[in-house]
């Protein structure tokens, strides 16, 4: 692959992290739902369902549970899952317990729905969780905010692109990822909110 390819793919899959976009969209979400007050809620949210399973997937990683922070084989995904749902449930369970915002509880149980359904994918196939999360993403964020935001749909395209050209996925598991994450998403996001 040539050098710039390279450099623009890695700058695509780094920036379109899970973790990333959950960082983004919980807060976003529970201002929608609540103003300041639903900032603290959705970064409560980000704490269980993003900054605690990346801690989980660096401590793994550094203790050679798995071959690094992306967890590329499928193996070592089935080993990390445990630790990463915990953590998605807690918060769940956290948020539902304390009253959150019905948009930010939608959220992580929309995103535990979708979790739930890659793990299983995961002990027969591999399957792009950064394609799943940002098609996930962006179909809660048309639901909330308008379909006019779909027009962000081709980061999703270069996103799933970009781990395609780093060899972490094929077109199939992206593309798989992708409807996963758009199918079971929003239509969770809308029944639970």
């Amino acid at each position: 692959m040539p050098r710039g390819e390279a450099r623009w793919a890695w700058l695509l899959s780094d920036g379109g992290e899970p973790r990333n976009w959950i960082t983004l969209l919980a807060p976003l979400l529970g201002w929608h739902a609540n103003g300041w007050a639903g900032i603290g809620w959705g970064l409560i949210a980000a704490v269980f369902t993003a900054v605690l399973p990346t801690l989980i997937l660096r401590f793994g990683a550094r203790r050679q549970y798995w071959g690094g922070r992306d967890v590329r084989r499928r193996q070592d995904r089935i080993v990390a899952a445990p630790g990463v749902m915990a953590s998605v449930i807690t918060g769940t369970a956290l948020l539902y317990g304390l009253k959150a915002p019905a948009e930010v509880t939608a959220l992580v149980t929309a995103m535990l729905g979708v979790l739930l359904a890659l793990l299983v994918i995961t002990f027969f196939w591999k399957v792009s969780v950064h394609s799943a999360v940002a098609s996930g993403a962006l179909s809660i964020l048309a639901t909330v905010f308008g379909a006019w935001l779909l027009v962000l749909a081709p980061l999703v395209v270069l996103i799933g692109w970009s781990r395609i050209r780093l060899r972490c996925h094929t077109l199939g598991q992206v593309a798989v990822g992708a409807l996963i994450g758009a199918a079971a998403g929003a239509p969770l996001y809308t029944l639970l909110g």
